[in-house]
């Protein structure tokens, strides 16, 4: 049987209402950066705390951070979705329990949490491995000049740390773009998910998922581009060496 190609579809009028099928793709990217961003963003926060939790004095601390990586990191993703969106709302007070599950967003909420603390987890290693790869003297310097754990932490350690582990926290950021996808399990109408809904609809099955995979690389090549810059702008010279690092993303 003879496949019909026809890359002019993506013109045409799609029966979701969102416009031709070029439009359904864009909404979808616009879902895909969203989630994205936002679990980003929660994942860089929650990461950095537990990544410093892991690297401290306190034993006890220490001991938390490192179960908090082992709990998120060693389950896999498509079950932590699951857990997030069908199991969690059942083990809340009902109310709440019910309220979670009328939200008309439920979906893109419970893909930021879930790809928030799953992230996070990963960006907690990279934290604690940038802390404990610089010299011992940092942290020795700042006690010498009053400041305590916290603002040696503040001041000292945590930003020449970020420095180090751009390159691997590019990595986990583009990561989290791709990992967006397994959000179309629990509903969300991402970029995967409107592909998936456009060859469905047209049968084009090729057109669309090779338009998606395109869109994929050019945000990807995007990503990988803004964080060189953002690499070479803050490195500390003669501290880092810039540009080596990058080609691992």
């Amino acid at each position: 049987m003879n496949y019909n190609w026809n890359w002019r579809i993506f013109w045409e009028p799609s029966p979701d209402g969102a416009g031709t099928y070029m439009d359904t793709l864009w909404s979808g990217l616009i879902w895909t950066l969203a989630t994205a961003m936002s679990a980003w963003i929660m994942a860089l926060i929650l990461g950095a705390l537990i990544g410093t939790l892991r690297t401290l004095p306190n034993k006890g601390l220490a001991r938390l951070g490192n179960a908090y990586v082992e709990l998120f990191r060693n389950i896999p993703l498509l079950v932590q979705m699951f857990l997030w969106y069908f199991v969690m709302p059942e083990l809340l007070p009902a109310s709440i329990g019910d309220w979670l599950k009328s939200l008309p967003n439920a979906p893109f909420v419970t893909a930021v949490i879930c790809l928030g603390f799953f992230t996070s987890s990963r960006v907690a290693v990279q934290v604690s491995a940038g802390i404990l790869s610089l010299p011992r003297g940092q942290r020795m310097a700042g006690t010498a000049l009053g400041l305590t754990l916290g603002q040696t932490y503040r001041y000292v350690l945590l930003p020449m740390a970020f420095r180090i582990v751009i390159p691997p926290l590019t990595s986990e950021f583009l990561n989290i773009i791709k990992n967006s996808a397994v959000a179309l399990t629990i509903g969300l109408m991402e970029l995967t998910a409107r592909a998936r809904s456009m060859q469905e609809f047209s049968f084009q099955v090729f057109e669309a998922f090779t338009a998606a995979t395109i869109i994929y690389i050019v945000v990807n090549i995007l990503v990988v581009n803004l964080m060189r810059v953002l690499e070479k702008r803050v490195a500390v010279p003669g501290f880092i060496t810039t540009g080596t690092g990058t080609g691992g993303h």
